[in-house]
């Protein structure tokens, strides 16, 4: 699949993915449930501008996504060669990337509705398969998540089989291996610079 197409379809996990905060956390399921409706609620007040929009729904995903763990598993092997101030300074750019490469994309998902299929649970582990339906297509779509302190965190999201954490790793390790930590973290920031530039000032 087209990086551009998994780029899309993904804003749509994320749309979807984020939880809302509960004093109780409800299993994985509820807890995805939960966030459609505030998120969605974001982006349907019209006082909202759109970059605040975009920051409230920047601050849901950050709470609820592991970028820590996500982050470590894109690297893979290349995690345990990164010094500590690497590994912490790479958990933050992999976050910022992306959040950066998916926001603008999320308010043209605001009208597709979202089958809860199943969830599967296994100790501190959990899948939840949903599907995206759209107006010509449905979008199988499952988020993976580990219970941290109570609440069900997403540590990867797979949309049409495709693996977000994958996807990364595919690209990043190349670019460990020939350019080091060094190079990998240069072109994340100089992409990520792209990314939240505002129109036509990209360079």
């Amino acid at each position: 699949m087209k990086t551009k197409r998994f780029a899309l379809l993904l804003a749509v996990s994320l749309l979807f993915s984020v939880a809302a905060s509960a004093v109780v956390a409800p299993g994985p399921m509820d807890q995805i449930k939960a966030s459609v409706d505030e998120v969605l609620n974001i982006l349907s007040n019209s006082k909202l501008e759109a970059n605040d929009k975009k920051e409230r729904i920047s601050t849901i995903i950050r709470k609820r996504f592991y970028f820590r763990a996500m982050a470590q598993q894109t690297l893979a092997q290349n995690w345990r060669k990164a010094t500590p101030d690497e590994q912490k300074n790479f958990v933050e750019l992999f976050s910022r990337l992306v959040m950066a490469t998916y926001m603008d994309r999320i308010e043209a998902y605001s009208n597709e509705s979202v089958e809860f299929k199943r969830e599967k649970i296994e100790e501190d582990r959990a899948v939840v398969d949903t599907t995206i339906v759209t107006t010509t297509v449905q979008i199988p779509i499952s988020y993976k998540l580990v219970k941290k302190d109570g609440e069900w965190l997403v540590y990867d999201v797979v949309v049409e089989e495709v693996s977000l954490v994958r996807n990364y790793r595919s690209s990043y390790q190349d670019i460990v291996n020939k350019e080091g930590f060094t190079g990998l973290m240069a072109k994340m920031q100089e992409k990520i610079k792209s990314l939240e530039a505002p129109p036509g000032k990209t360079g």
